[in-house]
């Protein structure tokens, strides 16, 4: 029997020929030795985001960004404890942290029991916020700081800011770190979400409308939403692959989310004391991947599915 204190390898969930969650596998690989300022992370959950689905379903294969010989890695967010860590490391064996795993061309992703990343790149989980619940922050928290970065400070002319997909895990998070840069801020939802929206302390609206002064397009609702915007306007977008065309005057962006340890810790912060919500669906084990990107696609899930090794 192999000790579990010590194990020798490894498991992470994989797709060789990506055709969707049925393409899903489980695969051992030997434990990964952290170099230098990297930490080991023994992943206690991990969720699923939209993206994940994008790269199992091949999506980011054919446009060409996933280059992998033998098998690509999925998932984006993690939280666990660090088991190991490399020279150079300030953090304690035993601490728990989250954070997350970005770009397409990868054999390893955070759906899996162990990863390696840069310490620069996690931060610390507050007490009080347990696991599960770090793990479906940091890539939507993070994403949203940065897609405000780009959006900028409203100005007291223009200030209607329109978040599509409020009720999403990206778009509740803009709907409040928009409000700390003076936007007012209206967010589009199904209206059975109505309550949740307004709890952010945003207005709710199930449509789009038109004249606003910026869109967050959280929900990437894409050419619809850039119709939202006022001439003159202000829209970023959540689809680095498909960047829209600037038009009548509107400033265009889009956001491509990148690791920051000390934003994320900022924002776990802000999840501890409830101003954040930390949302989860259900909790599924790490075996049960392909299921559990079923259920996702399924659509209509409020908060993250999270799998658990």
């Amino acid at each position: 029997m192999m000790s579990q204190m010590n194990p020798t390898t490894s498991r992470r969930a994989v797709v060789r020929v990506p055709s969707g969650p049925r393409s899903i596998e489980t695969v051992h690989v030997p434990v990964p030795e952290p170099g230098p300022d990297q930490i080991r992370v023994n992943v206690a959950a991990a969720a699923i985001n939209p993206v994940d689905l994008g790269v199992a379903g091949g999506v980011f294969h054919q446009l060409g960004f996933v280059h992998q010989p033998d098998f690509t890695g999925l998932g984006w967010d993690f939280a666990g404890t660090v088991d190991a860590a490399g020279p150079g490391v300030e953090l304690q064996v035993g601490t728990r942290v989250a954070g997350f795993v970005d770009g397409f061309d990868r054999d390893h992703g955070s759906h899996a029991e162990h990863l390696l990343a840069p310490a620069a790149n996690v931060a610390v989980v507050p007490d009080g916020v347990d696991l599960v619940e770090a793990a479906t922050v940091p890539v939507n928290a993070v994403a949203a700081a940065q897609l405000l970065d780009l959006l900028g400070e409203a100005s007291g002319a223009a200030s209607r800011l329109l978040v599509t997909g409020a009720a999403g895990a990206l778009g509740a998070y803009v709907a409040v770190l928009a409000q700390d840069r003076g936007w007012r801020v209206t967010g589009v939802a199904r209206a059975a979400d109505e309550p949740f929206v307004r709890g952010l302390g945003a207005d709710f609206a199930t449509d789009l409308g038109q004249g606003w002064d910026a869109v967050a397009d959280a929900g990437a609702l894409q050419e619809h939403a850039l119709r939202a915007v006022r001439d003159g306007g202000r829209f970023v977008g959540v689809q680095p692959a498909a960047r829209l065309a600037e038009e009548r005057g509107i400033a265009v962006d889009v956001v491509f989310a990148r690791p920051d340890g000390a934003r994320l810790a900022g924002l776990l912060a802000r999840v501890a004391t409830g101003e954040l919500p930390a949302r989860v669906h259900a909790v599924i084990p790490l075996d049960e991947a392909a299921a559990a990107y079923e259920a996702m696609a399924k659509g209509g899930v409020r908060g993250r599915i999270v799998l658990v090794p």
